[in-house]
């Protein structure tokens, strides 16, 4: 039975203060001092099909991101070493394009069982839109959670993306859930959307079940739609966090793309507002902070909690 969400329209009147207030003793009640890492490879990048406004490995448009084949069994194996020596609990197999191709797929279950085999660190995979005998593959070749962000709302979807629909990608996480793997899913703030926008993909998590939400925050790449679009004031980017934390209370919320750029010197703020986990050692096509700088911020947030 889903949870039903608090009346969003008094937490929407709340103070920004009054609301992080909340939103810190709501993690803290619900999830503990938790701190959680995570980490991904781009395993295969650019010559996407799909359009999606805000994505430099789009083949859609001109950009300086990298492009190449499936990265060999060698290279994803050493890069989860990496991740799990840099306090990261998850690593994940990211893969552009509509969905992983048909041919890359049994290379891709040999990466995981290596992975599985010789590192050891929990698997995750963000292989785009699959079906549920690809998810089942999957999950039994070692991965635990699958990767599918919403993006946006339902009703701005259609803004962001015009090659595959919001349903597209509902029906993808249905799949994976229904093939036994956890899901991990959430979007990207900043993309011209309004702040009901952001909290109907809230509620779309909501139903959708899902208890690990990524966030990102737009970086206007050169070359994307989305490059020239204005920065989201960093307290509208704290007034979301918390809210989401108090409509998903149960879920880990974790800061990615963008969370370096977008809070600078307020970073550490949404860690006393509601989120409790990052991606480390770089993004997709952007690098990160140096792990052992976010290693230690973890920790120190951990002895903010404790006090």
């Amino acid at each position: 039975m889903l949870r039903q969400p608090p009346d969003i329209t008094e937490l929407q009147a709340m103070p920004l203060a009054e609301l992080m207030r909340q939103a810190l003793a709501t993690k803290l009640a619900r999830r503990g001092t938790s701190f959680s890492l995570c980490s991904i490879i781009n395993a295969k990048s650019g010559k996407c099909s799909e359009d999606c406004h805000f994505c430099a490995q789009s083949a859609h448009y001109r950009t300086e991101a990298p492009v190449y084949p499936l990265l060999d069994t060698a290279q994803i194996i050493a890069a989860a070493r990496e991740a799990q020596k840099n306090g990261a609990s998850r690593f994940s197999l990211v893969t552009s394009g509509r969905g992983l191709a048909e041919a890359d797929l049994p290379r891709m279950l040999d990466i995981i069982r290596a992975i599985r085999e010789e590192v050891g660190i929990n698997i995750c995979a963000s292989l785009g839109i699959l079906g549920k005998d690809e998810l089942l593959a999957l999950k039994e070749a070692g991965v635990s959670r699958y990767h599918h962000n919403l993006e946006t709302s339902r009703e701005f979807f259609p803004q962001v993306c015009t090659t595959h629909s919001f349903a597209d990608r509902i029906a993808t996480i249905k799949a994976a859930q229904e093939a036994g793997l956890s899901v991990c899913s959430g979007g990207i703030f900043g993309l011209g959307e309004s702040e009901t926008d952001r909290l109907s993909m809230a509620l779309s998590l909501v139903e959708c079940g899902i208890d690990s939400v990524p966030i990102n925050i737009l970086i206007p790449l050169p070359g994307t739609p989305c490059a020239g679009i204005p920065p989201l004031p960093i307290a509208e980017i704290l007034r979301t966090i918390a809210l989401y934390r108090l409509i998903l209370p149960q879920a880990a919320i974790r800061l990615a793309a963008g969370r370096e750029s977008a809070l600078a010197d307020f970073l550490s703020s949404a860690f006393m507002g509601g989120a409790d986990g990052m991606m480390i050692g770089g993004y997709l096509t952007q690098r990160g902070r140096s792990p052992r700088a976010d290693r230690h911020f973890a920790e120190e947030i951990r002895q903010l909690w404790s006090i």
